[in-house]
């Protein structure tokens, strides 16, 4: 069976800009002028340094509080696991149950998908390159989901100011978990997913 020609092979290169197909020889796109590569610049480099600060962040978005309670005048500080702890223990157990899937499933399941992906591509593994394009479109969709905590947090917030005599204020935990999230969004965006496919293109 023939394989059609990729690509490279017939001296196209996509824009990143409007996705048109343009000559290779081109440096810049005649459709929106933006500048023309065959892969993202730097594109393992870039995905590992923001995967790694968003491994450095998680540590203190766990281990600070992210919100202070003060009910009938008796307050106290929260981290996550302390958060999802008090919500369960009072009846909230679907706002546990959200905010443990937001801040710790979706987490770690972007950090061993993405980690990997890095890995495999940069031993240039040929190991189910299928599969590891699904994972990565996984990651992009789970993306979208990745600031439920800090919204959830927000919205119980919001509630809470209702009323008089009850209060709750976002803490330092809040601002490293938001960190998490945008610095893995940005590995996701820096990873070329093109790269799972060159070692097969290599060996046509």
């Amino acid at each position: 069976m023939t394989m059609p020609a990729t690509a490279g092979q017939m001296n196209l290169v996509l824009c990143h800009g409007c996705r048109q197909a343009c000559p290779a020889a081109h440096a810049h796109c005649d459709r929106c002028g933006a500048g023309l590569h065959r892969r993202k610049p730097n594109s393992l480099a870039r995905a590992w340094a923001f995967l790694a600060a968003s491994l450095i962040c998680y540590i203190p978005a766990n281990a600070l509080p992210v919100m202070y309670t003060d009910i009938l005048g008796s307050g106290s500080e929260n981290t996550i696991f302390g958060g999802i702890l008090e919500f369960w223990e009072s009846g909230g157990w679907d706002l546990a149950l959200l905010i443990f899937i937001a801040s710790v499933v979706v987490p770690c399941t972007k950090f061993l998908v993405l980690g990997t992906l890095l890995v495999t591509c940069q031993r240039r593994s040929r190991w189910a390159p299928t599969e590891r394009a699904k994972m990565f479109r996984m990651i992009e969709v789970v993306g979208y989901w990745s600031m439920l905590d800090v919204l959830v947090v927000a919205l119980v917030a919001a509630l809470v100011q209702f009323r008089s005599l009850s209060s709750i204020d976002p803490r330092g935990g809040i601002l490293f978990f938001g960190l998490v999230v945008l610095l893995t969004m940005f590995a996701a965006l820096s990873f070329d997913p093109r790269i799972i496919w060159d070692p097969e293109v290599e060996d046509a």
